[in-house]
């Protein structure tokens, strides 16, 4: 008699995944409960406020915009506690190999191009450098002990500077100091940067950098095809 195929164990529910995504945060954000409740509250008493103050004569015009403002109130709070989940996830994963990874190929866009693949790796202490182009030049990104990493860092610099004279190559630091960027707070910072190049330039650039070769193996830690931050509810 053949055997049974082992059953294949079913990924959770929408519903499941968002009450585990909230317990998870709950536990490492006091204030989730409370920043989401504001965010309900906020939008809908200046709604009910407006409400009283302009439209109160109109029957048909309460009733539509009490239902604007609850479905806004309700998008305000769910936005508020993504983001605060997101942040949560990311600072759970902050300081293992690979982290960096993990946040620029989920949150970093706007027109960057990222690679999963770390650019430089020192193989002793697994501190890693990665890349991201777009419109404020050539990005590195150093994860890891910044002491230890400037060595990576440089060699980087030099690389991208023979292969594109005179393009910017700011530098993001990111690691447990306190002076350093915070993992979670990695994508605005590179968002905040002064622009240096156009669409044209940036075609141009990752299309030079293409020729580059990476100075790995990669570091054993976070997989970023499989580590995600929760699931924006």
């Amino acid at each position: 008699m053949a055997e049974k195929a082992p059953k294949v164990e079913k990924e959770p529910g929408r519903i499941k995944q968002l009450w585990q995504v909230y317990k998870l945060t709950a536990k490492s954000d006091k204030n989730f409960v409370l920043a989401g409740t504001l965010g309900f509250i906020a939008p809908l008493a200046i709604g009910i406020l407006a409400i009283v103050l302009f439209f109160r004569d109109s029957a048909l015009t309460v009733f539509l915009w009490s239902i604007t403002t609850l479905l806004f109130s309700f998008l305000s709070a769910l936005t508020v506690l993504s983001r605060r989940a997101e942040k949560a996830a990311f600072m759970r994963i902050a300081g293992q190999p690979g982290a960096v990874a993990a946040v620029i190929s989920s949150t970093l866009k706007r027109g960057y191009s990222t690679s999963d693949m770390p650019v430089a790796v020192d193989p002793k202490s697994r501190d890693a450098v990665y890349r991201a182009v777009g419109k404020a030049g050539v990005v590195l990104i150093a994860e890891g002990n910044s002491a230890r990493v400037r060595q990576l860092i440089e060699d980087e610099k030099r690389k991208v500077s023979r292969a594109i004279p005179g393009v910017t190559i700011p530098v993001v630091w990111v690691n447990q100091d306190p002076s350093s960027t915070p993992l979670h707070a990695l994508t605005k910072t590179i968002y905040k940067l002064k622009k240096a190049l156009n669409r044209t330039e940036i075609s141009i650039v990752n299309k030079r950098l293409a020729g580059l070769g990476l100075n790995i193996p990669i570091p054993k830690g976070i997989d970023p095809n499989r580590m995600r931050p929760g699931r924006r509810m």
